[in-house]
């Protein structure tokens, strides 16, 4: 009998594990909640990784509905949402950048490579502006109202569907208020 448990329990052990990673994977990971809808966007003061623009401040953000993106020149999924967010910037849409854990001369080779879509980016050098917003990872987007108050998140690389079924409706709606 004890030779049948110390077989059963390593393959029960295992049959568990593998249970607990396939509902993990059954789950969407843009769908996380965050603490932060309707609530205001966290007091913040970042300085500035390109000389000739400023840095990014919670008082930059009210008077109408904006996009704020945190980012990172070592995101690989940054790199591929980065045209959808220049297209977007060009629409009129305001969108502000967070450059999150990165060094101030690959955020700005970065930018030098595929563009400059944000009105202003702050420097987020020790993640603590994007763990104030409840930032799980990069990409990670916000909206925020015309108050300053975090009104979606979105966690994930935008794509152009993500822009026309998730971020414009958004976007008009608060403007239409």
């Amino acid at each position: 009998m004890g030779r049948r448990l110390l077989f059963l329990l390593p393959v029960a052990a295992f049959a568990a594990l593998v249970g607990v990673f396939a509902l993990g994977l059954g789950h969407d990971p843009t769908a996380l909640k965050s603490a932060m809808i309707d609530k205001p966007a966290p007091a913040f003061t970042l300085p500035p990784i390109l000389e000739d623009r400023p840095g990014l401040a919670r008082a930059d953000l009210g008077g109408k509905p904006v996009l704020v993106n945190f980012f990172a020149s070592w995101c690989a999924p940054c790199r591929v949402e980065h045209p959808t967010l220049t297209g977007l910037a060009a629409s009129g849409v305001p969108v502000y950048g967070v450059a999150y854990k990165d060094k101030p001369q690959d955020a700005r080779r970065f930018l030098g490579d595929l563009g400059n879509p944000y009105q202003r980016i702050g420097l987020d050098l020790d993640g603590r502006t994007a763990i104030d917003f409840g930032v799980y990872g990069v990409p990670e987007t916000f909206i925020l109202d015309r108050d300053g108050r975090i009104r979606y998140r979105y966690a994930g690389a935008l794509t152009d569907s993500v822009l026309k079924t998730e971020i414009l409706p958004r976007l008009e709606a608060l403007s239409a208020q």
